[in-house]
């Protein structure tokens, strides 16, 4: 008898989107003849469907105590995948076996009742668990002391702030003994001591108490930290299943290193200014997308405004897990700039002691007093830093850090 805890064969997921033509602008006498046309005819409205498979022919085996992290770039098909085994979704084609209770954490919201208070949401879902009360009741008081809203347990989680809540969605999904634990980057809305502390809490489950964990993240350091594999997603397919260092360095080297802004949907902000082009040149004023190391490279950045703005421009610097390395602002050399129109801006990134690796960037277009973000794009690959220097000075070791200083040593 096979000991997976999750069995997926030929796993798909099909959406359907409908797009209906409507003309740019209607007059009300327009509207009005319409009406009285539809009295005597009928009316069809233009409309196109199109097929969108989210997961395509997927197939893996996840055993008992396994943790697994799932990563990918947004639109890769990870949240799906969690709905589908969460039994939110119904696959389209292919099969899901899940042997044990799923507890998931998939987004704000999911899984509480606005109007039952933290302690009625407890109890809830714990029965929807198949758990009694006095079951529930042994864990009640780890879960109110983890999630450390004891103040607020009497009041409808309607009324919870977006860490508050998830701190207790995930102190009673970690906590009401299901065999499958499923956390999407729900986390992300926590604090950074919060996230360490369910990391740890997923540890634990796994490594002593047997069950498996399913954990979705754009960050991979904590993906590294925590899992032992990893499933790689790309449009659907299912690119990798291996161990999760192996499984991480493949997804970074086939990111898209050649970063094409104009084709950026994934961003926020107002609209009212946006970041329109980004380019990195070498020395020789070459635009390139890999240096050396020891290599210095120059950032310039166009900027397109609607209208007459005061903007501040940010930008930081971060290794491929998207731990920040560095920041600068417009504003840390200059007066926030007042413009119309279409500018560039550059300035030149000297740090000479990047190791080789992928590097990625965040910027963001806003008002001086930070009470409004026109822009905003977040762990977008910049460059890569590969090869040794001319002078043979970085080591080719696989050590830690992303910077290397060459510091002397002297023995006594």
């Amino acid at each position: 008898m096979s000991d997976s805890i999750i069995k997926v064969e030929n796993l798909s997921k099909k959406f359907v989107i409908r797009h209906e033509q409507r003309e740019r602008y209607t007059s009300l006498r327009d509207v009005m003849a319409n009406n009285v046309k539809s009295l005597f005819s009928k009316r069809e409205k233009k409309t196109t469907q199109e097929e969108f498979w989210a997961l395509k022919d997927l197939n893996f085996e996840i055993k008992q105590g396994d943790r697994v992290g799932i990563i990918g770039r947004n639109g890769a098909g990870k949240s799906t995948l969690l709905k589908v085994l969460s039994r939110i979704v119904e696959p389209t084609t292919g099969r899901v076996e899940l042997n044990g209770r799923v507890s998931s954490l998939l987004e704000v919201g999911t899984g509480f009742h606005p109007e039952l208070t933290g302690r009625e949401n407890i109890f809830l879902n714990g029965a929807i668990l198949g758990m009694s009360r006095a079951e529930i009741r042994s864990k009640f008081d780890e879960i109110v002391a983890f999630a450390e809203v004891e103040k607020f347990l009497d009041t409808p989680v309607k009324r919870y702030s977006s860490g508050m809540y998830v701190r207790l969605a995930f102190a009673v999904a970690a906590h009401l003994e299901p065999e499958i634990l499923i956390v999407d980057e729900v986390l992300a809305v926590g604090d950074a001591q919060f996230q360490k502390k369910c990391l740890g809490k997923m540890e634990d489950v796994s490594k002593n108490e047997g069950r498996t964990v399913l954990f979705v993240s754009h960050q991979m350091d904590a993906i590294e930290m925590l899992t032992q594999k990893c499933i790689y997603l790309q449009n659907g397919k299912m690119l990798l299943f291996d161990h999760t260092k192996s499984t991480i360095d493949s997804y970074t080297k086939t990111s898209v290193s050649d970063f094409d802004i104009t084709k950026e949907t994934d961003r926020s902000g107002t609209g009212k200014a946006r970041i329109i082009s980004l380019d990195v040149y070498n020395k020789n004023r070459e635009r390139v997308t890999t240096i050396r190391q020891g290599q210095v490279f120059e950032v310039v950045v166009g900027v397109e405004c609607k209208s007459e703005l005061v903007f501040d421009i940010s930008f930081v610097l971060e290794d491929y897990k998207g731990g920040a390395i560095f920041c600068t602002h417009f504003s840390d050399s200059l007066e926030p700039i007042s413009k119309l129109g279409n500018a560039e801006f550059q300035f030149l990134v000297d740090v000479p002691y990047l190791r080789q690796g992928e590097y990625n960037f965040s910027m963001a277009l806003f008002r001086p007093d930070k009470t409004e973000f026109y822009d905003v794009l977040l762990h977008k690959r910049i460059i890569t830093v590969d090869g040794i220097d001319d002078q043979g000075m970085f080591p080719t070791d696989n050590r830690w850090g992303n910077l290397f200083f060459p510091i002397k040593w002297r023995v006594n």
